[in-house]
């Protein structure tokens, strides 16, 4: 399955308890990965459907982490290629979009 590792989460997630009210913090979660998973969605080409529809969101930790990840697979190859097969990314375009949404809404918070 492909994913994507974002560092740091430990730390702000420790500032973001002593800082700020969580249930703020897990509704910005909550809506971004769903975005996250409707802008996947969005690029993911489609044959039959079925890597579309598998990509799903997995709210974790209390609310503090969203998981937006596809479960066929053949999601990897579609995501970076193969020798054989053109790359056709839709992960990576969709969570270079909404990163930067996430960070603004989590600085709004925080201030």
């Amino acid at each position: 399955m492909s994913g994507i590792k974002v560092n740091g989460l430990d730390q702000l997630n420790a500032k973001l308890r002593k800082n700020m009210d969580l249930n703020a913090v897990k509704t910005i979660v909550k809506k971004n990965g769903a975005d996250l998973q409707k802008k996947a969605q969005h690029y993911v080409p489609v044959d039959t459907g079925t890597l579309k529809r598998s990509i799903g969101l997995n709210i974790k930790d209390g609310g503090l982490t969203a998981v937006v990840a596809p479960t066929t697979d053949y999601a990897e190859y579609v995501e970076y290629g193969t020798r054989f097969m053109e790359s056709q990314p839709y992960m990576r375009p969709a969570l270079g979009e909404q990163k930067q949404i996430f960070k603004s809404d989590l600085e709004k918070v925080m201030k």
